[in-house]
């Protein structure tokens, strides 16, 4: 374990919609729950078996513009119709205190955290095909016909930015667990970075 001297590492995950970013995420949680993570806002409606305060807080268009202009928000986009941010204040605390977080966050909010944050490591969670992001949208049964086209469309565009990401993780079907290790390895293999451990390496300078 690092020493709680150090600031804690800040993992950003973010992919297309529909790439199954939260169900991963939620995963990963489990095997480390020791892991900080930030509850991203929107204005969207909550899915069925979604909960306030837990998968997202669900706030309107005016508390959300609100909290922009307060600089309450690290990072915030705007995606098919609806605003989406990460309040500043808890990933602050968190990560100040030598505890490790994870975001889960759309992929123009990663571009914005990697700058305030230029230590972030960022991973692009990405479907194996875009037929089978699509069958996911539609299994969904919460999109329209047009929302679907357009998420289709982001999710090319975003897929495009996956390179300029430190990994990239692919979210094949039925391999929740095995994409959430993988996270669990990126942390695990951040931690011993040379860059991180200059406080152990300079103990045998002395």
């Amino acid at each position: 374990m690092k020493p709680m001297s150090k600031k804690g590492i800040l993992i950003v995950v973010s992919g297309p919609s529909g790439g199954g970013k939260g169900t991963v995420v939620r995963r990963m949680r489990e095997m480390l729950p020791e892991i900080g993570f930030s509850v991203s806002a929107t204005t969207r409606p909550p899915r069925t078996g979604e909960v306030d305060g837990e998968d997202y807080y669900f706030i309107t268009r005016e508390k959300f513009t609100a909290m922009i202009g307060g600089g309450e928000m690290l990072e915030h986009t705007e995606y098919c119709g609806n605003f989406y941010g990460t309040p500043r204040a808890e990933v602050e605390r968190i990560t100040d205190s030598g505890r490790d977080m994870i975001l889960e966050i759309e992929v123009d909010g990663a571009s914005q955290v990697k700058k305030i944050y230029p230590d972030a490591v960022t991973v692009m969670l990405i479907p194996p095909t875009i037929e089978e992001l699509e069958r996911r949208l539609r299994c969904r049964g919460s999109e329209t016909e047009e929302t679907i086209h357009s998420r289709l469309a982001r999710a090319l565009e975003e897929i495009r930015l996956a390179e300029t990401y430190d990994y990239v993780v692919v979210n094949r079907y039925g391999d929740v667990d095995g994409c959430a290790e993988r996270l669990c390895s990126i942390m695990a293999a951040e931690h011993s970075k040379s860059s991180r451990m200059t406080e152990d390496i300079n103990n045998f300078k002395k």
